[in-house]
Formats: structure tokens, sequence, C-alpha cells
């Protein structure tokens, strides 16, 4: 049996997009069923005009990734979120896409269910850690089963042995090949994690 797992994500210049491409990259390897998704942009065009990156970005991912919908939620079986550090807090545009989540999580929706979490940042003190403990308060409302990568591959260190989940640092947008290994290793996890639940019930 095959799982499904949702990568949902927000990114502005392109940096957590390629940490979530390389998450679905590991789901998918692994076996499993792979939505990425993007959420809604909420900055007004004066603000992503000001930032050539960041236009770019835009412009370039409107068409070639889906908008996430709160159906993505129910489909899947377990979920990665991916979201830029903001003052150490998720982005407002993945919270927005969370705080919709009101009448699911009344359903139980998202109980039970492996998710995972992962950043990037400019610095590499920038937030990493405390953006991924915040954004995962909303998964323990939710009652995600939480999956960390821990050190539990060596693949990890090379990245920086973040162990609340794959995080990136610098401005020019592409994580390098052992954050990128990271992220993948981290898909792959949440699916084998996904796929061990699934046979216990």
């Amino acid at each position: 049996m095959s799982s499904r797992v949702s990568v949902i994500y927000y990114s502005a210049t392109g940096s957590v997009h390629a940490l979530a491409n390389a998450v679905a990259a590991g789901a998918a390897n692994a076996g499993a069923d792979v939505r990425l998704r993007r959420v809604p942009e909420l900055a007004g065009e004066t603000a992503i005009d000001a930032n050539p990156a960041w236009r770019r970005h835009v412009d370039e991912t409107k068409l070639a990734v889906e908008e996430a919908a709160l159906e993505d939620l129910e489909w899947a079986d377990a979920y990665a979120f991916g979201t830029p550090t903001r003052f150490g807090l998720p982005a407002a545009q993945l919270k927005q896409f969370m705080d919709q989540t009101g009448g699911l999580w009344q359903q139980g929706v998202m109980a039970g269910k492996p998710a995972t979490s992962f950043t990037s940042s400019q610095n590499l003190h920038g937030g990493q850690e405390s953006t991924i403990l915040a954004l995962n308060n909303v998964l323990y409302h939710w009652g995600c089963l939480i999956v960390p990568p821990g050190y539990t591959d060596a693949v990890l260190f090379p990245a920086g042995g973040n162990p609340y989940g794959t995080s990136s640092t610098g401005t020019e947008g592409q994580p390098d090949a052992d954050v990128l290994a990271a992220a993948e290793y981290q898909g792959r996890l949440l699916t084998q994690t996904a796929v061990r639940l699934s046979h216990q019930h």
C-alpha cells in the first residue's frame, strides 16, 4: 500500500521551494503518491517587485506549482510543511493556510497522521529551530505525529545536523547539495513512517 504525502510550503525567493522539491522527491522515491503545493502569496505586488528574486520566483511558480487547498490535507496520509523564517516564526502565508483548517481539525481529519517540517533563513542563526518548533505547535493541536529527522542518518551531518528538520542558509535562493540530500532523506523518512503506521491499523 502506497502512502499519500502532501508537501505544502511557502517560498518567497526559492530556497524553500527547492527544499520542498527535494522532500517531495524523497517521498516519491520511497513509493509515495505526492502532491507538491504552494500556499497563496499574500504580499502586495509593490513589495514583490522591490525584490527581483522574489518577483522571479513568483512568476516562475505561479503556473508550475498548484496552490494548496484544504482538500490536500484530507487526501494525504502524511504531511511535510516548509516555510522561511520570519523573525523566528513561520511565514504569514503558511500560517494563514493553516488557520483555515478549523473545520477539518474539529472533524479530526489530520489527527494521527505523521507530519514533518523544514525551513530556510538568510543567516546561520536566523531562527531556523524556533521556526520549526513554532510550526509544530499547529501540528500538536491537529494531533499529528511529529516526524523529526533527528540524527538517524549520516546524510544529515554535512547539511548542518538539524534534528528538528532540514534547514538551509543563504541569500542566493538555492540550498547546496548536502542540504538537498537531507531534505530528500526527510521526505523518505516521512513516507516510511506513514507506511509503518498504516500496517498497524
